[in-house]
């Protein structure tokens, strides 16, 4: 299954190393306060939908990788709702959501794909 020899081969692990680096860049203006709330959840679920795409490289079975990459999935989700609160507590602008919110929802649809051919290669 794995035609690709790295996960940093593979283009969602790309796009989500590159969102978690944005928010990074974006939480460096948060409130000082929110380093140990908002600030660390959006890190952590940032850092997790690059880290499960890449666990989900590294596993053999199908069924194995495919619920990794729903758990990336659900990362992405879990880090556009961080994004709504910031938003909604003022620390970003409505522009910098909509296109971080824009660029999560692009991953989810490549996840999804991804999980999609790994059940087609499975038939």
């Amino acid at each position: 299954m794995n035609t690709k020899t790295s996960f940093r081969d593979l283009l969602i692990w790309q796009k989500a190393s590159e969102l978690v680096k944005k928010i990074y860049f974006l939480t460096r203006e948060f409130p000082r306060e929110e380093r140990f709330g908002l600030t660390d959840q959006m890190h952590r679920s940032a850092n997790s939908v690059a880290a499960n795409i890449a666990e989900a490289h590294g596993r053999y079975h199908f069924a194995d990788k495919i619920r990794v990459l729903y758990q990336a999935r659900g990362e992405c989700f879990e880090t556009q709702s961080h994004l709504s609160i910031a938003l909604n507590l003022g620390y970003i602008t409505k522009e910098v959501f909509v296109r971080i919110d824009k660029e999560y929802e692009g991953l989810g649809v490549g996840i999804n794909a991804y999980i999609n051919k790994i059940k087609l290669s499975k038939s």
